[in-house]
């Protein structure tokens, strides 16, 4: 069965009850959340009532607690070490991060790498694994590392930072993978060959440890390194290549989470999800989906 959703909002007063509801209006079957907004440290408490009504919801239309994720914020920087209080805060955030998913009952929790800032890529790869030693020691959420476009100074670009980070972190049993094709691309792999990038990642890494795609095009060109989503059919990976990803047999079990950009139109900007969920389902490309979308929402209101 396809495992299919996108990043839905978790707002304070509806939690993750209203992420489940989210989730179901684009006919999704699993999701991926910040447990507050991806920028800054604002946190509001978990209400438990909500979360087991949340599960009830979850119950009742067959979205499994496994297929759901938490993203970690953005500003959380692992391979940056040069001011120590500030990473001292940062592992802190982080491990209140993994509390939160804990609290929700969620245990798998994706990251970004980070970026070594002119550290180097050994001394950045290092801090990075310092930093997982000490915050997956007293927990039972599964680090999801995922895999980036190479802009910047940023780790993960290619599969030999994955295993470097993986092989030698003490709670490595504790570590999973999450590919974005956007970001695959953007980082010099040609998506067509999807099969042959499997491959490398099973010899390296081994297919065992991937548990999500976040699936999405890309406005750049391959080997850019830029890092523009674009909306499914809609950018340089193409939609038949998406396709492919989505409906290889080797990845059957693993989610796939859409973080495309929302749809603008004069005034407002719209989720774009329930429309590429159904175009994905019907694996055929609506090249009117974005005017669609627009419509949708506008006679919505």
């Amino acid at each position: 069965m396809l495992k299919i959703g996108s990043h839905v909002s978790f707002k304070k007063d509806t939690q993750l009850i209203g992420s489940v509801n989210e989730a179901l209006s684009y006919n999704a079957n699993a999701f991926m959340i910040y447990t507050g907004a991806p920028q800054n440290t604002n946190r509001s408490d978990i209400d438990n009532n909500i979360t087991l009504n949340s599960y009830e919801l979850m119950k009742l239309n067959n979205i499994e607690l496994s297929d759901i994720f938490v993203h970690a914020p953005y500003i959380i920087n692992l391979a940056n070490n040069k001011d120590l209080r500030m990473r001292s805060f940062t592992i802190d955030f982080l491990k209140q991060e993994l509390s939160r998913c804990e609290s929700l009952g969620i245990n798998k929790l994706i990251l970004h790498p980070g970026s070594h800032v002119g550290l180097g890529i050994n001394s950045g790869l290092n801090n990075i694994v310092e930093a997982l030693d000490e915050v997956l020691e007293d927990v039972n959420v599964f680090v999801c590392l995922e895999s980036m476009s190479g802009k910047g100074t940023e780790i993960g670009s290619n599969f030999n930072e994955l295993k470097y980070i993986i092989d030698n972190c003490k709670f490595n049993y504790k570590l999973r993978v999450c590919l974005d094709t956007c970001h695959l691309h953007d980082s010099g792999f040609d998506i067509s060959k999807f099969d042959d990038i499997l491959d490398e990642f099973d010899k390296l890494i081994g297919i065992d440890k991937l548990v999500c795609i976040h699936v999405n095009d890309s406005k750049n060109n391959i080997n850019d390194k830029k890092d523009r989503h674009a909306n499914i059919g809609f950018g340089n990976l193409g939609f038949s290549n998406i396709i492919n990803i989505i409906y290889n047999k080797r990845l059957e079990n693993v989610v796939k989470i859409l973080e495309t950009p929302y749809v603008l139109s004069t005034n407002n900007s719209y989720p774009p999800y329930k429309f590429e969920i159904e175009m994905i389902k019907n694996k055929v490309f609506d090249g009117n989906l974005l005017e669609n979308v627009i419509n949708y929402y506008e006679k919505e209101k």
